[in-house]
C-alpha cells in the first residue's frame, strides 16, 4: 500500500473515532451530575441510542454504499449532518430533548463504523497483516480525546460525590458538581466541530465506488439481506450468536466504568481510562502475529477470557492497596477488544467477500453495537440501581459479578460450539 494511502487511512480511523470518543465515555457522568437524567434507567437510554442507529446502520449500507453512491461520500456527508445534529445536542437541557437529538445523531453516526472499515479493506489486499495497523488509529483518535476530556475537564471525586449527597451538603459543593457537567458540556461541541471537518475531509478520500453499481438488484440486496447469507456458514453463525451475547456485558464496561471509577475516588478517571486504548493500539500493531500464532477460535476465545478477568478486577479492586487492579482491569480493555471485534471485522470481511463487504460491516455492527449493545445497556441501567446506596454511590462489588459471569457463560458455550480453525495460521479457515 503506498505511504499517502495509508496516511489518507489513518487519518479517517484518527478522526472517526476521536468523534465518538470526546463525549461517550463521560455522558453517564454528565447526564447524572447535571440532573439531565433521572436515574441508571435514563442514562441506559441515552446509551442505548447507539444500538438503534446500529439496528438501523446496515439498512443505510446495504441500500447505498454497496449498490448507488460510493462509500467515502456517503460517510462525508453522514458527518456533516452529524456535526449540526450535535451542536443542537450541545445545548439541551432536558432529558427528552437530549435523547431525541443523541437518537437522530446516533442514526448518522453507527454507519460510519461499517463504512471506515470498509473504504480500508477495499484499499488493501492482506487484512491479516494490513488493516490492524490502519484500525490502530481509530484507538489512538479514542486515547487523545480522553486525555483531552480527563487531564482539562473537571471530575468529581468520590469525597465530593459524598458530601453533595448528604443532607447538609453546602450549596458551593453542589454548585462545584454542576459546574463539572457544564465542563463536560463542551466536548459535544468539539464532536460537532471535528464531524464537520471529518465530514469534509471525506470526500478527499480514495475512492470506494458501490461493487454492484450498473446491476440488476433484488429487493432484498437494495436492504442489505443478501448479507445474510453468510450466516449460512455455521462458524459464522455460532461466532454472530456470541457476538450479540458478548456485548451485553460489554455495555457494562462503556455505560459505567466511567462512572464507577468516580465513585470509587479514582483522580482524572477519563484519562485514566485512556489505557485501555493504549492497550488496544499496542495489540493491534502485534495482531499480525497473533494471527499467524493462533486460529480464529483462540483469538476470540482469548478476547472474552479477558472480559471475565476484567470483570472481576473490578468487582474486588479498589483506589487503596487494591488499585492495580481497576488498571489491570483497564488495560484488559485493549485485549478484549482488538481480540474479539477486530478478529471478528477481519473475519467477517473474509467470509463475505468483495460483493457484500459494506452489507456484511453494517450487519456485524448491528448484531454487536446493535442489538446486543442495547440489551446490555437496558440491563445495566437497570442493575444499576438495584444496587444503589444513595445518590452518589452504589454496590460496585455486586454489580460487576453479574458481567462477569455471563462473558463466562458466552465463552463456554463458544468452545462447545466453536470449530477450530483446519490450518492453524489462516484466519480463512474457520
Amino acid at each position: 500500500m503506498k505511504f499517502n494511502t495509508r496516511l489518507q487511512l489513518s487519518t479517517m480511523m484518527f478522526l472517526n473515532f476521536f468523534v465518538w470518543g470526546i463525549w461517550f465515555v463521560t455522558m453517564g457522568t454528565y447526564l447524572t451530575k447535571g440532573h439531565i437524567a433521572a436515574d441508571g434507567g435514563q442514562t441506559g437510554l441515552a446509551y442505548g441510542t447507539q444500538c438503534l442507529g446500529a439496528i438501523i446502520a446496515p439498512f443505510i449500507i446495504g441500500m447505498i454504499a454497496d449498490k448507488f453512491i460510493a462509500a467515502q461520500k456517503i460517510l462525508g456527508f453522514l458527518h456533516i449532518a452529524g456535526a449540526a445534529v450535535m451542536y443542537y445536542i450541545s445545548s439541551r437541557t432536558d432529558f427528552a430533548s437530549f435523547y431525541s437529538l443523541l437518537l437522530i445523531y446516533m442514526v448518522l453516526y453507527m454507519p460510519t463504523l461499517a463504512l471506515v472499515n470498509s473504504i480500508s479493506l477495499k484499499q488493501i489486499s492482506n487484512p491479516e497483516k494490513e488493516f490492524s495497523g490502519i484500525r490502530m488509529w481509530g484507538t489512538i483518535g479514542w486515547i487523545v480525546a480522553g486525555l483531552i476530556i480527563g487531564w482539562f475537564a473537571w471530575e468529581p471525586s468520590s469525597q465530593l460525590m459524598t458530601a453533595a449527597s448528604a443532607t447538609d451538603a453546602t450549596d458551593a459543593v453542589k454548585g462545584e458538581l454542576k459546574d463539572s457537567a457544564s465542563v463536560l458540556k463542551i466536548t459535544f461541541t468539539i464532536s460537532a466541530v471535528v464531524s464537520l471537518a471529518m465530514g469534509i475531509y471525506s470526500f478527499f478520500l480514495p475512492n470506494t465506488p458501490p461493487p454492484k453499481a450498473g446491476q440488476k438488484v433484488t429487493v432484498s440486496e437494495v436492504l442489505g439481506l443478501d448479507a445474510l447469507k453468510i450466516l449460512k456458514d455455521k462458524n459464522y453463525l455460532i461466532f454472530f450468536f456470541a457476538s450479540i451475547l458478548i456485548c451485553i456485558p460489554l455495555a457494562f464496561y462503556y455505560g459505567q466504568a466511567n462512572q464507577f471509577l468516580n465513585e470509587a475516588g479514582m483522580a482524572k478517571a477519563a484519562a485514566k481510562m485512556t489505557m485501555g486504548q493504549i492497550a488496544e493500539t499496542v495489540f493491534l500493531f502485534l495482531m499480525p502475529f497473533f494471527f499467524a500464532k493462533f486460529g480464529t477460535k483462540q483469538m476470540l476465545l482469548i478476547g472474552m477470557f479477558a472480559w471475565i478477568a476484567r470483570y472481576a478486577l473490578f468487582a474486588y479492586g479498589d483506589v487503596g492497596s487494591n488499585i492495580w487492579m481497576l488498571y489491570l482491569g483497564i488495560i484488559l480493555h485493549g485485549v478484549c477488544y482488538d481480540f474479539f471485534f477486530v478478529t471478528g471485522q477481519i473475519y467477517t470481511d473474509i467470509k463475505a467477500g468483495p460483493q457484500v463487504r459494506s452489507s456484511a460491516q453494517g450487519l456485524i455492527t448491528l448484531a454487536t453495537y446493535g442489538l446486543g449493545m442495547y440489551i446490555g445497556f437496558y440491563v445495566a441501567g437497570q442493575y444499576v440501581d438495584k444496587f444503589k446506596i444513595s445518590d452518589t454511590q452504589h454496590d460496585w462489588k455486586q454489580i460487576w459479578i453479574f458481567p462477569c459471569l455471563f462473558a463466562a457463560g458466552v465463552a463456554l458455550m463458544f468452545i462447545a460450539f466453536f470449530k477450530n480453525d483446519k490450518k492453524k495460521n489462516q484466519l480463512t479457515a474457520a
